[in-house]
This record gives structure tokens, C-alpha cells and sequence, in this order.
């Protein structure tokens, strides 16, 4: 009995998951589940259905593929990028468990990919694409934007409108005027991600965006304070009172 591979296909252009599912068609062990014309509806999608595989497009309006794996995180499945980029680009990603397909999809290309798609799913094991989504960030430094999932939502942050930024254990709680968004990330790895010049840590728990910033305050002989422009008070620590201080030059 034939093992089906659930398959999910992304992709903004019409003809191309058009002729990606005529190729996939050859296939009779492929069932495709879905096909979704944006991230949103990929990410929602994903989760609705648990497929096994995914042929995501890297380049899409919003959000674009690295940034559905980073919304999917430890329950995306296995994925395979589908990019208009050339083979030079593609090789700073050759080192992580994950494939790609150039446009238009080669039908002997694709072959090869879902051979090495089948052996993984008959030896599973965890895919990870956490060194993937550090590599990319690192690239995109410093980030304008942040993403955060909460439940069915999808929400876009740019960074310029985060007043600051909250360590909670595992979490950080972003800060902005309309409120407060939790997002799986740990404060001093966002803090390398973030504009040096606009966020600074003042505090082990509090990375301050330096615009929203009113005065610094004695709260007692040895406590300085953080006073923003929404009223909220910030402590300030000694080294991060020393930081303030240099930015503020």
C-alpha cells in the first residue's frame, strides 16, 4: 500500500504552483492537501493540515519562506524552498538539511529532491531549522520588523514602533503603543538582531528603544530610572546606565 506524502504547495504566482502540481502529478505516492498564494494562508494552512512536505517560495510580498519556517518554528515539517535565486546565492544554505528548487522546476531536479524527501521520511528525525533562521537573521541585521504568532494571529512588528522589550524567561514581551506581544526569543539574542544605535540594554530584563526615551531619573542615591514617553517608568542598571550615558553623547 502506497504511503501517501501530504503535500502543501506556496507559492504567489499562480502558474508557477500550477506547473509545480503538474510535475507533482507523476508522482502517485504526492497527495496535495493544499495550496496557499501568500505566507498567511501558509502558516494557517500548515497548521490546519500537518503535511509532511512543503514546497515554499522564498520570495513572496509580507511575508516571504524564511519567514513562515520562523512562524512554524519546531512544527514545520519538511520543506522545499522554491526560489528564482541563482545556484551562488543558494550556497551559504547547502549546509542546512534542506533543499531547493530553481525556477522553472526541472522535472529530473524535483525527482531527485522528492528521493531525498521519501529517505527522510523512512528514517525520520527532528528537523530543525533554528541554525537556518539565525543565519538569515544575521543577514537581515538589523532587523526592521519582528513577527509574532499568537494563536490563528500573525503579527507584524515593525521595530521602530517597540518602546521596549521585556525579557520573561525563554520569551520577551514587546512593548509598543497599541500593546504587548509575546515572542518565543530569548532578550540577548534579539538584542545582536536589533539597530545598535536605537536599543539600548538598561537593564539585564529591558532593552530601551532610545526614541521613546523622555529623561533619566534618581529614583534613590544608587537607582536610576528610565522615564518613556507614555509615562512608563524602566529601571535603569549601573552598566546600563553607563550604556544610556554613551549613547546619549
Amino acid at each position: 500500500m502506497t504511503a501517501f506524502i501530504r503535500t502543501l504547495i506556496v507559492d504567489d504566482e499562480p502558474l508557477v504552483r500550477q506547473a509545480l502540481k503538474t510535475l507533482l502529478s507523476e508522482h502517485v505516492d504526492i497527495e496535495i492537501i493544499d495550496e496557499c498564494s501568500n505566507g498567511f494562508e501558509a502558516v494557517k494552512a500548515a497548521n490546519h493540515h500537518r503535511p509532511d512536505l512543503i514546497f515554499l517560495d522564498i520570495q513572496m510580498p509580507k511575508l516571504d519562506g524564511f519567514d513562515v519556517v520562523e512562524l512554524l518554528g519546531e512544527t514545520a515539517p519538511i520543506i522545499i524552498f522554491v526560489t528564482a535565486f541563482d545556484e551562488y546565492a543558494l550556497r551559504a544554505f547547502e549546509v542546512q538539511a534542506l533543499d531547493y528548487l530553481l525556477k522553472p522546476v526541472n522535472q529530473s531536479r524535483l525527482e531527485d529532491a522528492l528521493s531525498r524527501v521519501r529517505d527522510r521520511l523512512n528514517c525520520p528525525r527532528s528537523e530543525s531549522y533554528k541554525e537556518l533562521m539565525i543565519q538569515q537573521h544575521d543577514r537581515q541585521t538589523p532587523l526592521i520588523r519582528l513577527l509574532v504568532r499568537e494563536g490563528s494571529n500573525i503579527h507584524i512588528i515593525p521595530t521602530s514602533d517597540i518602546t521596549h522589550i521585556e525579557a520573561q524567561d525563554d520569551y520577551v514581551c514587546l512593548h509598543t503603543s497599541q500593546g504587548t506581544h509575546l515572542k518565543n526569543k530569548r532578550l540577548s539574542h534579539l538584542e545582536k538582531q536589533l539597530d545598535q544605535n536605537a536599543f539600548c540594554r538598561i537593564h539585564r530584563s529591558y532593552l530601551l528603544n532610545l526614541n521613546y526615551l523622555v529623561k533619566i531619573e534618581s529614583q534613590s542615591k544608587d537607582s536610576k530610572a528610565a522615564v518613556l514617553k507614555d509615562g512608563q517608568i524602566l529601571p535603569v542598571s549601573r552598566s546600563g546606565y553607563a550604556l544610556l550615558r554613551e549613547h546619549l553623547k
